[in-house]
């Protein structure tokens, strides 16, 4: 009471001082920073966006006014604003620049990063020293954002000045789609690599340079496991830069090496990561560099911190240069100084005419960093960006010299020498991919000028039939279960079809049926005999409805339909009478249209769904964390998350045909055996060895073993949110409150990538 008294009217948030050195007093993840953080499922709430949940952006997006505002970007780009004056009297290069590191943060190995969600407004990345300066660029753009509102995502508008810039100075670009939603908090589950990681020098050249197997790439936290490539490289996958807060690799060379050789392997493995290939990486760079200069006027220790950390009154930006006017010819980012061209405002080659003409010499900018300028006192100058009657010497980075030195490169760069008009479509193209490769297929782009089709769009064809009614839906389950197909194996092709997707990048997934083509029809854990011959029953099935009339069912509806005529009859079995929703409208993607290498990287290494992990990778991480990556790129819920692994173990949906974790003896009917089983204090768990991946469940009272199980099937049990969710489906009245979210979670994984039918989509997201 004593106490109690002497602190009324006392702070509330002791320990919290605003500007002292408290507030990072330990949390949840500091006592137990191992501990599974179930509550990555919850990102990005609908309690954190002002604009609540029945804002339609598609109609926001709409309604605009989209010449008016691609005019008022082009007009930004030529006023220079006193504040933040623009080099060379152009905002485009340094509008490219911010587009082009909030696209580049994308990785195909998980599909995170990258522009959809405007990420770079938060941090981490939007305090990433390479990212230095480009709040001034989003603080430039705000008049435009202020006019437009809500109708005009700053994702968009980022993506969108960059490619106005662009157009502006020469470039014809390929089009242009909105439908980026902004994120209203920063990402907290994406892993960035290890804060302070500075990467590895190569070390030993390998026999093949190319970038890294995508069948050795996981979700999250592996490392190359196996070959040539633990020798040189130290980038954990699914990492996409060379070192941490970087977006692609070190200008200066691998660790400041100054070394084009090592630089190049660096820049084929990064941008591999990214989905370009040398061509495209090679276009994206040329193509860049032909824009606007590098700044280093200041030495990085005057310059103050990100935006993070930056004091209240500098208004939210970073980066502050005490330096003389701290912009203009002052301004400092990352160390180097100087342009690439004479005309950096210019749509031109000059850049690789300059980097192959000319004999380059190491030296260093005003802040001290590696760079290069031509040996030849006569290659021209380029003037100042800002002081009148000031010429300075070309500038090339050791990134840009790698591609003079590696012959692959070199062949590339010589083509495009050769054929301007070639190289302009390249990087027209790349610069395309580069900003929509995470937006997903085009049937979520927005706006008057989509541009073309390319196979990077994962395209399926348009339904060119009438859709199937609920009477022949209801005909076409009987017909499926009269093929004699098990309903096991029914819900396992339905499974391995649609969990492919991720809504990083919102690719895989069933529409399409690319569950039937290569590379996925080869995947093990999809037990290609199965699904050959499911996939021929299903075939005759199809055959003969789609000669009775008008209505057509494709291959891909016919799966998901058959998967759910599946999970009735399992339920069914056990008591349960149950309907599994059922939105027609999928079609079925052609062999030519799939990109085979791009597609590989969906396989899943860790699959808890499927009791799976691909005993040739080399884990780091616990399997369990992986499964909840998994379940995060699925959009689903804790509750969710659960009810489906817990239905799909008693359903007998293990790769290979496991018993691990099949807790029950009516196999391949749905109910809560499973949560039974698992909360049981009748059963102990005793691991089969030290390093606890697989474990015998035993009887306490006979000693002998009931089940076997691995982390994937105990995390349930074992971690205390997840434990408490198996209880409630464990308890009286649980098998149905599980089976009825088991079946509205299924329903959600089927429709994630129906982006054609918002509606119905939107009904199947909801939170069972």
């Amino acid at each position: 009471m004593k106490d109690h008294a002497a602190t009324q009217g006392a702070c509330p948030f002791r320990g919290t001082r605003i500007g002292g050195a408290q507030g990072s007093e330990p949390s949840l993840d500091h006592w137990w920073p191992n501990r599974l953080k179930v509550e990555l499922l919850n990102q990005d709430p609908p309690q954190a966006n002002p604009l609540g949940r029945d804002f339609d952006y598609a109609a926001a997006v709409e309604g605009l006014d989209h010449a008016a505002l691609w005019e008022d970007v082009r007009a930004f780009l030529h006023q220079p604003v006193d504040w933040w004056p623009s080099d060379y009297g152009h905002y485009g290069p340094q509008m490219n620049r911010m587009s082009w590191h909030s696209a580049g943060t994308y990785r195909i190995a998980d599909g995170r990063g990258g522009s959809a969600e405007g990420l770079q407004r938060f941090a981490p990345i939007g305090s990433w020293w390479d990212n230095g300066n480009t709040d001034k660029s989003r603080r430039l753009l705000l008049p435009i954002k202020l006019k437009y509102g809500a109708a005009l995502s700053w994702a968009d508008l980022m993506m969108l000045a960059g490619t106005v810039a662009l157009e502006d100075m020469g470039l014809p670009i390929q089009g242009f789609a909105y439908g980026r939603e902004d994120a209203w908090e920063a990402d907290r589950g994406t892993y960035w690599g290890p804060e302070g990681w500075m990467g590895k020098a190569p070390t030993e050249v390998p026999a093949d340079p190319k970038a890294g197997r995508p069948d050795q790439m996981v979700n999250r936290g592996l490392r190359w496991q196996g070959g040539p490539k633990d020798e040189y490289y130290d980038l954990e996958n699914p990492l996409a830069a060379s070192h941490q807060s970087l977006i692609y690799v070190d200008p200066e060379g691998p660790g400041g090496n100054g070394d084009p050789m090592d630089a190049a392997r660096d820049i084929r493995e990064t941008f591999a990561r990214m989905a370009m290939n040398d061509e495209e990486t090679l276009a994206l760079v040329a193509g860049g560099h032909a824009f606007g200069k590098s700044h280093g006027a200041v030495p990085a220790d005057r310059i103050g911190g990100a935006p993070e950390i930056a004091p209240m009154s500098q208004a939210g930006l970073g980066w502050h240069n005490p330096e003389g006017t701290g912009n203009a010819e002052n301004t400092m980012t990352n160390g180097i100084e100087g342009s690439w061209t004479p005309h950096p405002t210019r749509w031109d080659n000059d850049y690789l005419i300059n980097l192959f003409k000319y004999e380059w010499e190491q030296t260093r900018s005003p802040a001290g960093a590696l760079q290069w300028t031509p040996v030849d006192p006569d290659a021209p100058k380029t003037r100042d960006a800002h002081l009148d009657g000031v010429e300075h010497p070309l500038m090339m980075m050791t990134t840009d010299l790698a591609f003079k030195v590696d012959p692959e490169y070199r062949k590339i760069g010589e083509r495009f020498l050769a054929d301007f008009d070639y190289f302009t479509e390249a990087f027209s193209k790349a610069w395309h991919k580069l900003i929509h490769r995470d937006l997903g297929p085009t049937s979520r782009w927005l706006g008057p000028k989509l541009g073309g089709t390319f196979i990077w769009q994962d395209p399926v064809p348009d339904v060119d039939h009438p859709l199937i009614d609920d009477a022949q839906i209801a005909d076409l389950k009987v017909r499926v279960l009269e093929t004699g197909l098990s309903h096991v194996d029914l819900i396992a092709v339905a499974w391995a079809s649609a969990s492919t997707y991720r809504d990083s990048d919102k690719r895989g997934g069933a529409n399409g049926a690319r569950v039937r083509l290569a590379p996925q029809k080869g995947w093990a854990v999809n037990d290609p005999a199965r699904l050959d011959r499911v996939l021929d029953e299903l075939d005759k099935v199809k055959a003969g409805f789609d000669a009775e009339g008008e209505a057509k069912v494709s291959t891909a509806d016919l799966i998901v339909l058959a998967g759910g005529a599946g999970i009735e009859a399992a339920a069914r079995a056990g008591g349960h009478d149950v309907t599994v929703p059922f939105v027609p409208g999928r079609t079925d993607a052609s062999a030519e249209w799939t990109d085979v290498e791009s597609f590989e990287w969906l396989r899943p290494v860790v699959d808890g769904f499927r009791n799976h992990v691909d005993a040739a990778v080399g884990l780091h991480v616990a399997p369990e964390r992986l499964f909840l990556d998994k379940a995060a790129l699925l959009k689903l819920t804790a509750p969710e998350w659960t009810a489906l692994t817990g239905g799909l173990r008693v359903l007998d949906q293990n790769a290979g045909g496991s018993n691990h974790g099949v807790f029950t003896a009516r196999r391949g009917t749905l109910s809560n055996d499973f949560f039974r089983e698992l909360v049981s204090p009748d059963l102990e768990w005793r691991p089969q060895s030290e390093a606890e991946e697989a474990f015998d469940l035993v009887d306490r009272a006979s000693g002998q073993t009931k089940w076997q199980a691995t982390r994937l099937d105990l995390v349930f049990g074992a971690n205390a949110e997840l434990r408490q969710i198996a209880e409630l489906y464990a308890g009286a009245g649980g098998e149905e409150m599980m089976i009825r979210t088991f079946v509205a979670a299924w329903h959600k994984v089927m429709m994630l990538d129906r982006f054609d039918v918002a509606d119905a989509r939107k009904a199947a997201l909801s939170d069972c």
